[in-house]
């Protein structure tokens, strides 16, 4: 059986840049977002249940994600009916993920994974952390979301002062370097604790 490492980190922290590391490194690497928007996509597994949910969030056969988060802003009710729809094929796909792996250590790169309780499946969770600055100068710069969205997403999430807390490991990138060397020491950790097991 695989070591699962649940990896986490709030908007901006750094988390795919980490995961990239960690494949580099040679782990697999399952990533809930990606999964999602395969789910999204025309002719993915979720679209028929949310055009019957959700209809007008789907358009020329493919969920469109920013009519969805319109949708949400205005009726928050709505994130239950997708919850229901999509978490089962999420949970089905990283259960087919998992079966179907080589690696002794496999990475599940799920953002939410404290405030979707996913860490109890997990063997260990990492965490990525930067300082708040770093945070939001990252964040802003994708060019996706203005300052109000940003401090609404940041209010959904838990601080990251608690989930660094709750983590067995934490990932500091401020730098990619520094980040690299501490994926290393964290594989390493993890490999001792296989063979001590």
């Amino acid at each position: 059986m695989p070591f699962s490492v649940g990896l986490t980190g709030s908007i901006g922290m750094g988390k795919s840049t980490t995961a990239a590391l960690f494949a580099d490194a040679g782990c697999e690497v399952w990533d809930a977002d990606a999964v999602v928007h395969k789910l999204y996509s025309r002719g993915g597994a979720a679209v028929p249940a949310i055009a019957k949910a959700i209809p007008e969030a789907v358009k020329d056969g493919a969920v469109s994600r920013e009519v969805l988060k319109k949708i949400l802003q205005y009726d928050p009710s709505i994130l239950k009916k997708l919850e229901d729809i999509v978490h089962p094929l999420v949970a089905q796909d990283r259960k087919q993920f998992l079966a179907l792996s080589a690696s002794d250590i496999i990475v599940f790169d799920i953002p939410l994974l404290f405030e979707s309780n996913g860490n109890q499946k997990m063997d260990a969770v990492v965490c990525v952390s930067v300082s708040p600055d770093i945070q939001r100068q990252r964040a802003l710069s994708r060019g996706t979301m203005d300052l109000k969205q940003y401090d609404t997403i940041l209010r959904k999430q838990i601080p990251n002062s608690e989930k660094c807390d709750r983590s067995d490991f934490v990932i500091h990138t401020d730098t990619i370097e520094h980040a690299r060397e501490q994926v290393t020491e964290v594989i390493e950790e993890i490999k001792k604790r296989i063979i001590d097991a």
